[in-house]
């Protein structure tokens, strides 16, 4: 069963953009608090963006505030991850995740419950 689904992965130089997409078939976009989170052969899976069920607030990771923008379009039922400013550090396998914790848990995996296969992004210096 596909629960979740990703697109937009690719390699770009340093400094470059992405744009991620994410959709949950049969599922409506608002049901859920969407999140963001990457992994690389080296590092554990780590929190990069999320929004609220309610679309109302957003988070980041420190390491990508003021580059990566989470947002959902509720007509297209899909949420994106647009990335900009890329570094080679930013490079990792990016999972979309959907799920229905509490505010608390907005930023950790075991508060989703839907996630998707991955989509590889490389950047190079």
């Amino acid at each position: 069963q596909v629960e979740v689904e990703e697109s937009g992965g690719g390699s770009v130089q340093a400094g470059g953009s992405l744009r991620l997409a994410c959709t949950a078939p049969g599922r409506s976009a608002r049901t859920y608090n969407w999140a963001w989170f990457r992994q690389d052969p080296e590092k554990d899976r780590t929190f990069v963006a999320a929004v609220i069920r309610s679309g109302g607030y957003q988070y980041y990771a420190d390491s990508v505030k003021g580059r990566f923008t989470i947002s959902r379009d509720n007509a297209k039922n899909t949420v994106f991850l647009q990335m900009d400013s890329l570094k080679p550090e930013d490079t990792a396998v990016y999972y979309c995740a959907a799920g229905q914790g509490i505010l608390s848990t907005i930023r950790t995996p075991s508060a989703y419950s839907l996630w998707g296969q991955g989509t590889q992004v490389t950047v190079s210096s």
